[in-house]
């Protein structure tokens, strides 16, 4: 039994982490219905990005811990903005109302540019953080197998959450969002009633950027390293997760997500750990199958 609410308790950093990418995801996909790898690589460049800044500051301006860690969250969150907006600006608006397939060739060659471009700047080396913020915290104190987490488990936890309840009280009870919800509706009806399409997919893609970036220091931050092909792999990954609540709706898109994050953590626990991506998966593309409608995508 301790066994399985530590898995429970590993689970739920996982699920937040899930929860807040497919969030900001369905924030950009809302707008355009088209898919797009970019949004992983996003992620994925920002933590490096504060990895390498963070390792600067240590090393080479000699910086204490807390502002070695400042300077790469700064540098990671005005990176991955600042490739967020180029990509969503030059690369994709241009595309996102043409062809599907234009969509995902694009955000393929801009998740590349994004991979080669960390692993340049890193000079093809893995940099890893030392730990901090790893005290134990003690739920259940079972003498033979305690159910603990640490506390920069308990923290991203809690500021993902945070990101995703403030983000969906910003969609539905402010302006930005009522123009959000009027593109993601019918751009066409919006524009008739003054709403500028294209700034509100620029916004909404900065946005997700954000989003991105935000989760990338998080991550980055637990577990210490972001691999260069870490863009890839979450860049299908969050097409996949994203798509279990609904792509263009952002709070059920997270809730789907973390459900996953939750199969996935036990999967580790009682499957083979070799099977964990492929049974993922193929579970996903089941119910996605299964739960098919067919919608015009204008």
């Amino acid at each position: 039994m301790a066994y399985f609410l530590q898995q429970i308790a590993n689970a739920v950093p996982v699920a937040a982490l899930y929860a807040a990418l497919a969030f900001g995801y369905a924030i950009a996909f809302a707008v355009t219905r088209r898919a797009d790898l970019t949004y992983g690589a996003l992620f994925a460049f920002a933590g490096q990005m504060f990895v390498l800044f963070a390792d600067v500051g240590w090393n080479r301006l000699w910086l204490v811990l807390p502002a070695s860690l400042g300077l790469g969250a700064a540098a990671a969150l005005t990176f991955g903005l600042g490739a967020g907006l180029v990509a969503g600006r030059y690369v994709m608006r241009p595309l996102a109302f043409s062809s599907a397939n234009a969509v995902v060739v694009a955000s393929l060659g801009t998740l590349l540019v994004l991979m080669e471009t960390a692993r340049l700047a890193s000079d093809t080396r893995s940099l890893w953080m030392p730990p901090f913020l790893n005290s134990v915290i003690v739920f259940w104190p079972d003498p033979q197998f305690p159910v603990t987490l640490t506390v920069i488990q308990l923290l991203n936890t809690a500021l993902m959450a945070a990101l995703v309840a403030g983000g969906h009280f910003l969609l539905t009870h402010s302006f930005i969002g009522r123009y959000w919800r009027a593109v993601s509706e019918d751009r066409e009806a919006a524009a008739l009633c003054g709403v500028d399409p294209a700034t509100v997919y620029i916004v909404a893609y900065g946005t997700a950027s954000l989003v991105a970036a935000f989760c990338g220091i998080l991550a980055a931050s637990y577990y210490g390293n972001m691999d260069f092909g870490t863009g890839l792999t979450f860049g299908v990954k969050v097409l996949f997760i994203a798509a279990i609540g609904g792509q263009t709706a952002p709070l059920l898109a997270a809730l789907g997500a973390a459900g996953v994050g939750l199969l996935e953590t036990l999967w580790s626990a009682y499957g083979p750990i070799l099977w964990r991506d492929f049974a993922i998966f193929g579970f996903l593309v089941i119910v996605l199958v299964v739960t098919r409608r067919e919608k015009v995508i204008p």
